[in-house]
């Protein structure tokens, strides 16, 4: 567990791609200060959740040292239940990701770093 944010299920997983469920829970850290009346999960812990399971699941290094894009099209809130696709060009050390909804297949954030 990190941040409060229950364990991932792992719905696909290949030696370049994963796709995980996640529920951002309400109980997470994350939303503590971000904003007190209006909470949602802050676009630095979209990278903090994409780096650790970057690392977890390909053995990268815990850092984004050379960001290529990042969009953020959509708040996540408290209890969303969410689907990380993140895939990893080996030949290029390359990670590209996206976040979408589980139910809606809403895109909430999507981008790509170098290592």
């Amino acid at each position: 567990m990190i941040h409060n944010i229950p364990e991932e299920e792992v719905l696909t997983k290949s030696e370049s791609e994963v796709s995980l469920k996640v529920n951002i829970s309400q109980e997470s850290d994350y939303f503590d200060g971000h904003f007190p009346d209006f909470k949602l999960l802050p676009a630095v812990a979209q990278i903090d959740l994409l780096v650790h399971y970057a690392q977890k699941y390909f053995g990268l290094p815990l850092s984004t040292p050379n960001i290529k894009r990042f969009k953020f099209s959509d708040k996540i809130l408290p209890d969303t239940t969410v689907i990380f696709k993140i895939s990893f060009d080996s030949e290029k050390k390359r990670v590209s990701f996206e976040v979408c909804g589980e139910e809606d297949g809403k895109s909430y954030s999507s981008g790509a770093y170098s290592l």
